[in-house]
Formats: structure tokens, sequence, C-alpha cells
């Protein structure tokens, strides 16, 4: 949430990965493709080689460029409704994900070649692009507090963990690092409650016993050295 567009960028392609497999290499398609024009540019702006020579790798990223930039609509399109009835729940209102980015032409790629050449990279394309996390019409990024961004985190994993149950083969497990200790006992409540009907298995984990908000069904208790359940 509070990190630059790489991260979430990142992120992103790995759910589309997990929900899509068809269309797992679309991310390391383009960013191989995007290298190779990268590294053209060099060698044109150094005079070792022609503008020519950058023509298959424009024609390449813009044809991949589409490709990921359809695939990661059609993902967020699938992963917003979720997000946003998970983060409702804990109360946080009017969560929605966008991205609205379009995928750049191989004429508009031509249209900015001086720029690329000067700069020695490519300066449009979905490697650029980001997810907004916005809740009403606040980046939460930029005008969100910590606790609406932890609530957003949270919301995401939790509608990930949703569209995995429903496309895939079974259902994932979902693993919560000491989360309860940033949820109030309302929302600690709710956790529990939307993780014991989601259908999969939830190892969550705490420092006490005492933040729980409901018995768990097996309790473990980790010391140094030992894992026992109590």
């Amino acid at each position: 949430m509070k990190a630059g567009p790489a991260v979430r960028r990142a992120y992103f392609d790995r759910v589309l990965g997990r929900l899509f497999p068809s269309r797992a290499s679309a991310p390391t398609d383009y960013a191989a493709a995007l290298a190779q024009r990268n590294g053209a540019l060099r060698r044109v702006a150094a005079g070792f080689s022609t503008k020519e020579a950058l023509d298959p790798w424009t024609a390449r990223i813009a044809e991949l460029g589409r490709l990921l930039v359809s695939a990661r609509a059609e993902l967020v399109r699938l992963l917003s409704p979720a997000f946003g009835a998970a983060a409702a729940e804990l109360r946080l209102d009017s969560a929605e994900l966008r991205y609205e980015e379009d995928p750049t032409s191989a004429e508009e790629l031509d249209a900015r070649l001086e720029q690329d050449l000067a700069r020695g990279f490519t300066g449009a394309g979905p490697h650029l692009h980001d997810v907004a996390i916005v809740a009403g019409e606040r980046d939460l990024r930029s005008f969100g507090s910590q606790g609406e961004q932890r609530l957003a985190v949270l919301s995401l994993l939790l509608a990930e963990a949703d569209l995995l149950a429903e496309r895939g083969p079974a259902p994932p497990l979902l693993l919560l690092d000491d989360v309860l200790s940033e949820l109030d006992p309302e929302r600690r409540a709710i956790l529990a409650a939307r993780v014991r009907t989601a259908g999969g298995q939830a190892l969550l984990t705490a420092t006490s016993s005492a933040a729980l908000p409901d018995a768990p069904d097996q309790l473990i208790r980790v010391t140094p050295g030992s894992a026992v359940a109590a």
C-alpha cells in the first residue's frame, strides 16, 4: 500500500498467474521483450545499431503489452467486487480497485522514440502502470490512514482467497501473521467469522491466545524449539 507502483504491479501479476494459469507468463514475456528493446535503444544511441533494428521489438512489446493490460484489467474487474465486499465487512466502506490504463500502441512508441533514445529505456507501457486502491474517491496510498491501509491489504488477501476457492481446484491455505494485533475487538470477531466460513484452511498467528476472538479449531503454542498443541 505504501510503496511505489512496482510493488503493486508485482502483487497483481502474481495473482494473475494464480487465477489464470494460461496467462501466467504474460508479465515475464513482456518484461523479456522490454529488456530487448531497451538494450536495442542503448545500442542505437551509442551508434552501434540503426533505428530499424528497433522495429521488431517495438511491435513485440506493443502486442505483449496489449495482452498484459487486457489480463490485468480482467483480473481487477473480477477482484474488485470481492475486495469491496471484504472491506465493507471490516468496516472500510466504498473500497474498490481501479486499473484504467490503456495499452501503448506501436505507433505511440514510435512517436516517442527520440525521448526513449535519449533516456535509454522505454518510457511508456504497462511496466509503468499502477492499480489504485481507493475508498470513495480517496487513493489509500496517499490519503488513507495506516489503519485503513492495513484493512485494505487484509481485504485484498481475503478477496484473492475467495476467487481462488471459487475458480481453483481446491480452496487455498490462508496464512495471516499477527494481523489480530492491528484490529479492534469488533473487527477481530468479524475476521474470525469470515475465515471460518471461507471453506479453506486458515492459519492465524498471535503473540497471545488472549488475542483470539473465538476458540480456534486447533491451538498450537510455539516456544523456542517447540510447537505443541495447547
